[in-house]
């Protein structure tokens, strides 16, 4: 892993994922959770808002995109027009459209490509075979959490690099914690095998609940790394739940 320091202003300091790595390993993995600091953006986006589609300038966003690539010194960035669903793209050539719409999940075994994800208490969720060189980006909100599209990722890392679960690694994003995570309508919305990650009167820990998927999946605890920074607590991110009208962070990753 590569560690890089971008500031010597700690509310300007990106949190570096996959912390967790054996040394060596990951020196060709480039991945970084942005807070929201450090951008062109005026309020309530304040600062480095990547979010096209929330109100906010468009000049000043596509600012903070060439910032974002700059630090990950990046050739080619590709991100989502998300829509809280489980389809998946695999980044396999040139593309045209360098933010794809309808999809919620990246995947790529291309180097100096980064792909990035966008979310203000949703999770982005990143996975890395050191084994075969590829790795995914996932947008995970509870929505994409009741459609499995985790699972979906690891079979699709299975399949299109022939990837084995047991030597996949995984890190979570700063996203909703279960301090904040209030369904008043969780009987409807969520399924019953998630009832028992309630941790209180309607709130929910979907950083268990996402444990446990990439458990299911095959991956193996020690190799999941949860960042355990709620958005809504912190006002180092965007947080919808906390903000209504805000920005929205981002999380790339880019094999060197």
């Amino acid at each position: 892993m590569i560690y890089e320091l971008f500031s010597s202003n700690p509310m300007n300091s990106h949190r570096l994922m996959f912390q967790n790595l054996p040394d060596g390993m990951g020196d060709d993995l480039r991945c970084i959770s942005f807070t929201r600091w450090g951008g062109m953006s005026l309020p309530p986006y304040n600062e480095l808002n990547l979010g096209r589609n929330v109100g906010d300038d468009p000049e000043a966003v596509e600012e903070n995109l060439q910032i974002v690539g700059r630090m990950l010194n990046t050739s080619e960035m590709i991100s989502l027009y998300q829509v809280h669903g489980s389809r998946l793209a695999v980044i396999d050539g040139p593309v045209r459209q360098k933010s794809l719409s309808g999809v919620d999940g990246l995947l790529t075994d291309m180097r100096g490509v980064s792909l990035l994800i966008k979310h203000a208490d949703c999770q982005a969720v990143v996975l890395y075979d050191p084994e075969n060189r590829a790795i995914a980006n996932i947008h995970c909100g509870w929505k994409g959490s009741v459609s499995n599209i985790l699972i979906k990722t690891v079979r699709k890392m299975v399949k299109v690099y022939s990837s084995r679960p047991q030597n996949l690694w995984a890190s979570i994003s700063p996203s909703l914690g279960p301090c904040c995570a209030e369904f008043k309508d969780w009987k409807n919305l969520l399924p019953k095998t998630f009832h028992d990650f309630q941790t209180a009167p309607a709130h929910f820990d979907f950083w268990a609940i996402t444990l446990w998927q990439l458990r299911s999946a095959g991956l193996p605890s020690e190799q999941i790394e949860i960042s355990r920074i709620c958005t809504a607590c912190s006002e180092d991110y965007f947080s919808y739940r906390r903000e209504g009208l805000t920005g929205r962070n981002a999380t790339a990753i880019m094999l060197t």
